[in-house]
């Protein structure tokens, strides 16, 4: 598993003190880091069944954890309820910090509105003519929101364009056969998708070899982490983000440079999405834990003070500067990229080319408004 991979690397590293400054204090401000491991399968009841375990037999300081938009919605009122730390480190529904308000749930990296405001940005900064859009998202949360976000958006920048398909298959479905064909039925200019994963790796497998690249612009959210599995069958031109400036598209920085480097050479990949949205987690957890200890006399903070120390906080990451800017401080922006896909023969890898780089504040709502209303007022006060 990618993320867990970036965890236990990340966790080697702390604890040796090997980790570059200012991350080279050993442990967490001289505390060693006891990690615990737990499987995220088994849906939204399993998973608070997990955190409670967790919190309660295992008596851990801090959760650090969920890819899926279902399981953030359920565990985060319970650690609420139980007063205990907790980061969700990826999940992209906009609506934890929306529709609630927590003072011990923080999300370290942004939502997936950015991932699909920065689709329709990178389409018309690159002046793609689009007439007509179909649409193929997973039937719950994070699909459901991913749709919303893209649709939003392209209302904004280009007000003429139609809606021809909206198909939302089942998560986990795997084929895509009836799916393929009402797309090709009706071809549009752009295809867009949130798909990821075992999905996005079918919906690619199948689709291309029917031509549906060839007769649509297919734009992904989050599909870079589909690259190295799928190599030469990934086909060139696709439009996708990583949901963040991530793996191929991240920045040139010594941070970077040594993140990117110790994962290739320990799992021989390069890192995607995930451990990165990992490795930005625990680098924020480990600078707000230290900033919390140096207040608590040099002891171990408590669930309060270790909220307070990460509430608006900001850090670097190898992807660029994470910034606790929205919901009161506990929902992170961030910067981040989108690319189009080109096989390398040389190096038997998906490159990415095209690039377009696009600030924190250009595809982030501002910390007054919410998604929808932000995208629906034309991006006010965007900086991009």
């Amino acid at each position: 598993m990618p993320a867990v991979n970036g965890a236990k690397l990340l966790v080697e590293a702390f604890n040796n003190g090997t980790a570059p400054a200012p991350y080279d204090k050993k442990g967490f401000g001289g505390i060693q880091i006891e990690p615990i491991y737990v499987d995220e399968a088994g849906g939204a009841t399993k998973q608070v069944q997990e955190l409670k375990n967790l919190y309660d037999r295992e008596k851990v300081d801090a959760v650090v954890g969920y890819v899926s938009s279902g399981d953030c919605l359920a565990v985060a009122p319970v650690a609420e309820e139980m007063k205990r730390f907790l980061i969700l480190y990826d999940c992209g529904t906009p609506r934890i910090f929306e529709e609630r308000s927590y003072e011990y749930v923080f999300r370290t990296a942004a939502h997936a509105t950015m991932d699909n405001v920065a689709l329709g940005r990178y389409l018309k900064a690159k002046n793609v003519k689009v007439d007509t859009i179909n649409y193929i998202n997973q039937d719950y949360a994070w699909g459901h929101d991913s749709l919303k976000d893209f649709q939003l958006t392209m209302e904004q920048l280009y007000p003429n364009a139609k809606t021809g398909q909206d198909l939302r298959p089942k998560f986990g479905a795997g084929q895509y056969g009836t799916e393929i064909s009402a797309l090709l039925q009706k071809p549009a200019s752009v295809t867009h998708s949130s798909l990821w994963g075992g999905d996005l790796q079918a919906l690619m497998l199948q689709s291309a070899p029917r031509g549906l690249m060839k007769r649509s612009q297919v734009v992904l959210s989050a599909g870079d982490h589909v690259l190295p599995g799928l190599g030469d069958k990934m086909p060139d031109g696709v439009i996708l983000g990583a949901r963040g400036a991530y793996g191929l598209m991240s920045p040139d920085t010594p941070l970077n440079r040594w993140w990117f480097s110790e994962y290739e050479k320990k799992y021989n990949v390069y890192p995607v999405q995930a451990p990165y949205r990992m490795a930005q987690a625990l680098l924020g957890l480990k600078l707000a834990a230290e900033k919390a200890i140096a207040a608590n006399g040099g002891k171990k903070p408590s669930p309060e003070q270790l909220a307070a120390a990460l509430k608006g906080f900001s850090w670097e990451s190898p992807a660029g500067t994470i910034s606790m800017a929205i919901a009161n401080g506990h929902q992170a922006i961030q910067p981040t990229a989108i690319g189009r896909t080109q096989y390398n023969k040389e190096k038997k890898r998906v490159d990415l080319v095209d690039i377009v780089r696009f600030p924190a504040e250009c595809v982030n709502p501002p910390a007054d408004m919410k998604s929808e209303e932000w995208i629906k007022s034309g991006f006010k006060g965007a900086k991009c």
